[in-house]
């Protein structure tokens, strides 16, 4: 009697799943059995969340974060640095002993898992997280903190499985100055500071503006994209941070020691000197940047992309596509290759964690591993089904009217929601597909080329590619880091090498910028007072533990 019983149950369980299946489009991925389990419980419930990231006032009422809210029953109250630094916020909170439900903390993440403010989600991922265990798939071991702490505290906040589509970061130069030139090959710095040169002697104005040739951005953290990272790119290092390794024996050096730095950074003397650099490169502020780009008169940039691409955005709604920017591939000599289409490999590092002052960790996850979900990934990237997008013959396609509004609309994502829970929650990367064929992101080597600007188009057929990518050196010319990036690679707050690399940081943020400005003959002297001021503050210490922390997370990625 028992063995009918649990027989006709699991009948009805096998028909209740065929009509919610032949319920579902098969064009769109709403919902999964595991998605629906972990998820039915949609009671209201706000969670707080901290994004040390991020840069603007959101009340999460815009359409996507309304449709997120339907479907799980979670709001969130997001709070961003205002008036201080990510890292200011996060050490009064630890000062204090109260957190948010939610912290994307970046770097910082050692100091909270230090302070006994993160919980370990291990337990939870098992028991709460299919869509989790899902999305990370064979990387989920790369999310694990340490060697010595192999817990999970965050779940990793960039795409995962990306394809390398798109150079960034690199150095960027408009692509008026590109027409005007006739479309020259520009590869080394040599090239970028005489393409700006002439450009910039035949248009002393632009608007009415004066013409700036290089403007850099030393505003907080910014000071790292825009001031220090370039130099690694222009040796030919990948992005690790403030460190540059050796893909061979994976020794780490604190890169500002490197003997090529010199004539890097001897080189924006020279451009300083010369008046091609914006005189407020090294006071202003980042909306301050932003602004004069999307005033176009800035022609080159030492930047990411993603930026600057919301004043590039702006350009685009005013009309003037040839005041953006072309990526180019510029080393310091024709001997080095542009790093900027390796492929770093999934990183796990820095993610969102809860803390120890959720009182409800188990919905929290439960959200979280909602954000994982097929359903999740596509309102997120897509938007919502009938307004930011359509389905036709099966697939979804942006409308062009859309389309329109998505390049060049610069609070499109403020306005709508779409794009804006993507990153630093759980995320597939571009280029993956669902389990309909079609990709989880907007973005596509066919939508990347159809969405080329007209002066970008014109300027790549001048060179004779489809993609920017093709300027640069190919992705199968570099191996793939068995570590992801250095920069992720958590260090205990209370290390040699977070103190070290603390002074040196803060040290090179200033001392940086002024042997850029010193006068030319003074130039050799301030290098090298830098590197002896380095070297006093014990870095070779600092590169010897970082090479220990790479080789560390070398062994963990690789343990069972």
């Amino acid at each position: 009697m028992k063995k009918f019983k649990a027989l006709s149950v699991l009948l009805v369980l096998a028909l209740l799943m065929t009509f919610l299946t032949a319920g579902c489009k098969k064009s769109e991925i709403k919902s999964t059995s595991t998605t629906s389990k972990q998820t039915s419980d949609k009671s209201p419930i706000t969670f707080t969340f901290f994004n040390a990231d991020g840069s603007f006032s959101d009340d999460f009422k815009n359409p996507v974060a309304k449709e997120i809210t339907k479907r799980t029953g979670v709001t969130l109250k997001i709070d961003y640095p205002v008036g201080q630094t990510g890292e200011q916020r996060i050490s009064l909170m630890i000062a204090s002993g109260k957190y948010p439900d939610l912290i994307y903390a970046k770097g910082d993440t050692p100091k909270l898992i230090e302070a006994g403010a993160l919980i370990p989600l291990d337990d939870l991922i098992e028991k709460y997280g299919p869509n989790i265990k899902k999305l990370y798939g064979p990387y989920l071991n790369r999310l694990k903190y340490s060697k010595d702490d192999p817990h999970i505290y965050t779940l990793g906040a960039y795409g995962v499985g990306s394809a390398i589509w798109q150079p960034s970061p690199t150095f960027y130069i408009q692509l008026a100055v590109l027409k005007e030139l006739g479309y020259p090959k520009l590869t080394t710095l040599q090239d970028f500071e005489d393409a700006i040169k002439k450009y910039k002697e035949k248009h002393p104005t632009i608007d009415g503006q004066p013409t700036i040739g290089l403007s850099l951005l030393a505003d907080d953290w910014r000071w790292l994209i825009s001031v220090g990272n370039p130099s690694g790119f222009a040796l030919g290092y990948p992005d690790d941070g403030q460190w540059a390794v050796n893909q061979q024996t994976y020794e780490a050096t604190y890169k500002f020691l490197l003997p090529g730095m010199k004539d890097y950074y001897k080189w924006l003397n020279h451009m300083w000197a010369e008046g091609l650099i914006d005189r407020e490169s090294f006071t202003q502020k980042y909306d301050q940047y932003k602004a004069k780009i999307a005033s176009g008169r800035v022609l080159g940039l030492a930047d990411a992309e993603w930026d600057f691409g919301e004043a590039e955005t702006a350009l685009l709604r005013d009309g003037k596509p040839e005041r953006t920017y072309a990526p180019l591939p510029i080393v310091l000599n024709s001997s080095i290759k542009h790093p900027g289409m390796r492929d770093p490999g999934y990183s796990g590092g820095w993610g969102i964690g809860i803390t120890t002052s959720c009182k409800d960790p188990v919905r929290a996850i439960k959200f979280l591993d909602w954000m994982a979900s097929d359903e999740a990934q596509i309102l997120n990237n897509w938007g919502i089904e009938g307004v930011n997008y359509k389905i036709a013959d099966g697939k979804r396609v942006i409308p062009e009217e859309e389309w329109q509004k998505r390049n060049t609309d610069p609070n499109y994502s403020k306005k709508t929601g779409v794009g804006l829970y993507v990153y630093p929650f759980p995320q597939r990367g571009d280029g993956v597909k669902d389990p309909t064929g079609q990709y989880y992101t907007v973005n596509s080597e066919e939508t990347i080329i159809k969405n080329y600007n007209s002066a970008e188009k014109e300027a790549l057929a001048a060179y004779g590619v489809k993609m920017w990518r093709d300027l640069f050196p190919p992705t199968s010319d570099f191996k793939v880091s068995p570590y992801g990036v250095a920069y992720q690679i958590p260090i205990p707050n209370s290390s040699d090498l977070t103190v070290i690399q603390k002074k040196a940081d803060d040290y090179c943020q200033k001392a940086i910028p002024q042997a850029i400005m010193t006068d030319p003959s003074k130039f050799d002297a301030a290098w090298d007072k830098i590197q002896k001021d380095l070297k006093a503050m014990g870095i070779e210490k600092a590169n010897q533990e970082m090479t220990k922390l790479i080789k560390e997370r070398i062994e963990l990625w690789n343990s069972k």
